[in-house]
């Protein structure tokens, strides 16, 4: 059985240099997700997830990171294209673990 989260957020890009960009799951969804899927997660806590924004779903995981204290969720430059996003863009987001 898979679990769906939805939320809103805005994609950031890493730092200035870089092409990977993010959007940050809210705070209190990762608590949730780490509560109730923290053990399934692999080294450097990834959590492999199948995500959707707009019509484009695709395979990938979200990792915990402790110094944001959220999980962050990887935006492939093909699903900016294809869907249009810019950085700093807010888009709608669902996972399914």
């Amino acid at each position: 059985m898979q679990v769906k989260y939805d939320f809103e957020a805005s994609v950031w890009r890493y730092n200035a240099l870089s092409s990977w960009c993010f959007v940050s799951i809210p705070a209190y969804m990762a608590q949730e997700i780490r509560e109730f899927f923290g053990r399934e997660e692999a080294g450097f806590g990834r959590l492999p997830v199948n995500a959707s924004i707009g019509v484009t779903t695709w395979k990938t995981a979200i990792w915990f990171d402790t110094k944001h204290k959220t999980y962050l969720l990887p935006v492939k430059s093909s699903v900016r294209k294809q869907e249009g996003i810019a950085e700093h863009a807010l888009v709608r987001v669902s996972i399914f673990i």
